[in-house]
C-alpha cells in the first residue's frame, strides 16, 4: 500500500500509514473535495479522523478534505507533470505504480461534441489492485479442449458478472494460469487487450500484475481495434478482454474466432438470461461465438461460486 500512500498530502501521510497498516481488505478509497475521505471494504463504510489517526464510522470528527489537498495528490499521481497525462484525464483514470487506478472527475471540457480534458479535478476515486493467485485453478481443466493432449487449446470462454464479484480478478488468474501452463498442459500464446489497465495494471507500459510468462499487453487501446492489431502482430493462441458490451466488439470477436484464436471474455450481466435481454450482448449467443459460459455469483456472506455452461446452455459444474 505504499504506493498509495505515496499520493496522499504530507500533512496527513503518518496519520494514514497506520490505517493502512491495521485496515485489511479495502476496495476503494473516495476522495471529494469538503468530504470525508472514505474508505470502502467488505465490512462497509469508514472514514479517516486526523484526531485519533484511525478510521470511524462516524462522520462527525472526520477529516474535511480541501481543495489545496486535491492538489497535491494530482501532483503525487501525475509525478509533477499532469500535462504528460493529457490523454489518461481525457479517459477518466490515471494508473499508479503498483497497478492501482484513479478515477478523476470534475469539470468535462467539450469540443465540437468530443471532450477534451477535465479540469478543477475534484472527486478521486482510488480503485485498490487486488491479485488473488490460483483463485482459478480448480476451473482450468475445465477450459480446455482436450485434456489428455498437452497443446490443446481452450474453448471460446464468456465470464458473465455483475460488477464487484471479482470478474476481472478470477479473468486475470486464468489468463496467468493458461499463460505460464502446468505439467499437464504446455503454456499458451496470449495477447491481452487492456483498454482500461484493470488486467495487466500497467505502469509506464510494465504489468504491476502477474499476467503469466507467455502474456502480451496492449494497454489503453479501445477493445475492438486492439484484438484485431494483436491478432495480426503477435500471433496469439488466446485473446483475452474485458468488459465485452458494444456492436464493434461483437465483429472484433467474430474476427478473432475466424482467425483461429480462443477468446477468453467478460461482460457485465448477472446471468445467461440476463445476457439474452442485452441486444448487443444476445448476439454473443445467437451467433454462437463461446463454448463455455461461466458464471460468477456470491451470496450475502461474499463467498463466489462458479456455474459453467456449455454453448447449448446446460450446467456442467
Amino acid at each position: 500500500m505504499n504506493h498509495i500512500l505515496k499520493i496522499f498530502p504530507l500533512h496527513i501521510r503518518g496519520e494514514l500509514q497506520h490505517v493502512f497498516e491495521t485496515l485489511d481488505n479495502i476496495e476503494e478509497i473516495r476522495v471529494r473535495v469538503s468530504q470525508p475521505i472514505m474508505f470502502l471494504t467488505d465490512q462497509g463504510e469508514y472514514f479517516f479522523s486526523m484526531k485519533e489517526g484511525h478510521l470511524t464510522k462516524d462522520t462527525q470528527d472526520a477529516y474535511a478534505v480541501t481543495s489545496h489537498d486535491i492538489s497535491d495528490m494530482l501532483v503525487f499521481i501525475s509525478r509533477y507533470s499532469l500535462f504528460a497525462f493529457e490523454e489518461e484525464i481525457r479517459n477518466g483514470f490515471i494508473t499508479i505504480e503498483g497497478g492501482h487506478r484513479v478515477g478523476l472527475s470534475g469539470q468535462a471540457v467539450f469540443q465540437e461534441g468530443w471532450m477534451q480534458t477535465i479540469r478543477n479535478i475534484s472527486y478521486l476515486n482510488i480503485r485498490i489492485n487486488h491479485e488473488k493467485k490460483e483463485c482459478a485453478r480448480r476451473l482450468i481443466p475445465h477450459l480446455y479442449r482436450q485434456p489428455a493432449l498437452r497443446q490443446s487449446g481452450i474453448y471460446n470462454t464468456l465470464l458473465i458478472s455483475p460488477p464487484g464479484r471479482g470478474k476481472t480478478t478470477l479473468l486475470r488468474d486464468l489468463i496467468r494460469l493458461l499463460s505460464d501452463g502446468s505439467r499437464e498442459h504446455t503454456g499458451l500464446k496470449i495477447s491481452i487487450v487492456d483498454e482500461r489497465s484493470e488486467i495487466a495494471g500497467c505502469y509506464r507500459g510494465v504489468p504491476q500484475n502477474d499476467v503469466g510468462m507467455r502474456t502480451d499487453v496492449l494497454d489503453g487501446c479501445p477493445k475492438s481495434s486492439g484484438m484485431m492489431l494483436l491478432i495480426r502482430t503477435m500471433s496469439p493462441q488466446v485473446v483475452a478482454v474485458d468488459e465485452l458490451g458494444s456492436k464493434e466488439d461483437v465483429e472484433a470477436v467474430a474476427y478473432a474466432v475466424h482467425c483461429g484464436c480462443s477468446i477468453l471474455g467478460s461482460v457485465h450481466a448477472a446471468d445467461l438470461d440476463e445476457v439474452k435481454r442485452k441486444p448487443v450482448l444476445r448476439e454473443f449467443l445467437e451467433q454462437k461465438f463461446f463454448e463455455r459460459y461461466l458464471v460468477i455469483d456470491k451470496d450475502a456472506g461474499g463467498t463466489r461460486s462458479y456455474k459453467l455452461y456449455n454453448a447449448r446452455q446446460e450446467l456442467l459444474c
